[in-house]
């Protein structure tokens, strides 16, 4: 294991990077000459912090790709690997867990059934949980879930046994001895762990079918898609790229903070995340399995108002309602410590800065851990997607990963 958590990166030279990089069909032709070189080359800069083992990239304006590109290895270079372990390098196909963008997927799931009548935001959750009463939570709407206002950001209680995750009955029991920190509605606290099965067990309680059968069949199916689903079949799990905790253990205090905001630091909980129970679970939290690519191409269906490809998923007045802002995010640890703005499900961008950038107000979708990001940004006829397979801790080069972003949104001038 390297002393600091890094991988083993190539000499600086253009040819080495070259040599470890692929590059999917794209087409240049809408943007300004040399922006492409000029946002690869702080990728190039982000991958050479030694943080993580696989970056992959994948913009889409006005529907073509043009860029769609991956650096490092997806296999034998985390910093854990010996050294003489079979290097595969990544590809632009290449799988990864996307960890909670799964959330902004889960959100358009739950938009569309709105639309459709299975259910209303305002419902009470306890409406189709009948168990979700006790401790005030009888006062808990689906709204409250999806704005991560329910008052449940950590779980509380006995601690659940990771084998009965897809378990609804034992879930539901679960869930219903959560309990509530503070009055639903009062704050805004992200729900990094709980979010997710909540809105699995409301799903499932109110249409009669699991949510990864419903993604599949409305939107992946329909739309060929070949990942971005909540997991996947016991058969792909090798198919899927290891994550890998980087760099230096936290400090102690922040360590502490992890544990309850996530569940445990990135050290004690990527390992599980590499198993085939995670990686074959419904987690609409956290465990779509993806490429930059589909994720690029799902955030198409946004980009456009809720249509791909003849797919009509929710109409441009469902999605506007989701994307308005209802909230401002409290900061803490699962956050980055930054203020967010937040729609009814779906992050937001800003002028300032953000999850998506610099200067990209319209800009919406949803992070995963760590520096893993899928959004539109109609205004710059933008549908993006970002997957990197490290999960480091704080280090010195932590800004080259906004650095990026910055320079997505700034060689792609906004249309009015």
């Amino acid at each position: 294991m390297s002393e600091d958590g890094r991988i083993r990166v190539p000499a600086r030279s253009d040819e080495a990077l070259e040599a470890i990089t692929a590059v999917g069909t794209e087409d240049h032709a809408l943007l300004p000459a040399g922006a492409v070189d000029r946002i690869w080359e702080k990728a190039r800069h982000w991958y050479r912090a030694g943080m993580h083992p696989a970056i992959q990239v994948c913009l889409r304006v006005d529907g073509r790709v043009v860029l769609n590109r991956a650096i490092g290895h997806g296999w034998g270079n985390g910093p854990d690997d010996p050294p003489d372990a079979d290097l595969v390098p990544v590809t632009t196909e290449t799988p990864f867990c996307a960890y909670s963008s799964a959330k902004g997927i889960t959100t358009t799931v739950v938009h569309m059934l709105v639309e459709r009548g299975a259910f209303s935001l305002d419902d009470r959750v306890c409406d189709y949980l009948p168990t979700y009463t006790s401790h005030g939570k009888d006062r808990t709407t689906i709204r409250h879930v999806m704005t991560h206002s329910a008052g449940v950001p950590f779980a509380t209680g006995p601690r659940p046994d990771v084998k009965r995750m897809d378990d609804s009955e034992y879930a539901r029991e679960m869930l219903g001895k959560l309990k509530p920190i503070y009055r639903p509605g009062l704050v805004h606290v992200y729900h990094a762990l709980t979010w997710g099965p909540l809105m699995r067990e409301i799903v499932s309680a109110a249409t009669g079918r699991n949510i990864r059968e419903i993604l599949a069949t409305d939107i992946l199916e329909p739309l060929g898609f070949r990942w971005t689903n909540y997991g996947v079949a016991s058969a792909d799990v090798p198919l899927v790229a290891p994550s890998h905790a980087t760099g230096k253990p936290l400090p102690a205090p922040m360590a502490k903070a992890f544990k309850i905001a996530i569940g445990g630091t990135t050290q004690q909980l990527i390992p599980f995340t590499n198993t085939e129970r995670y990686l074959t679970g419904v987690l609409p939290s956290s465990n779509t399995v993806s490429t930059a690519d589909e994720l690029s191409r799902f955030a198409e269906i946004w980009r456009r108002g809720g249509e791909l490809d003849g797919v009509r998923v929710m109409s441009p007045e469902t999605l506007r309602g989701a994307t308005r802002q209802v909230r401002r995010l409290r900061p803490d640890v699962a956050t980055g410590l930054i203020p967010l703005r937040w729609g009814t499900g779906f992050m937001l961008g800003s002028d300032r800065f953000g999850p998506f950038g610099r200067n990209a107000p319209d800009a919406f979708g949803h992070t995963g851990l760590v520096n893993i990001a899928v959004w539109a940004d109609p205004a710059r006829r933008l549908s993006a997607g970002i997957i990197s397979s490290g999960k480091p801790g704080g280090h010195r080069e932590a800004r080259r990963y906004p650095a990026l972003l910055d320079a997505i949104a700034a060689e792609l001038p906004r249309v009015r």
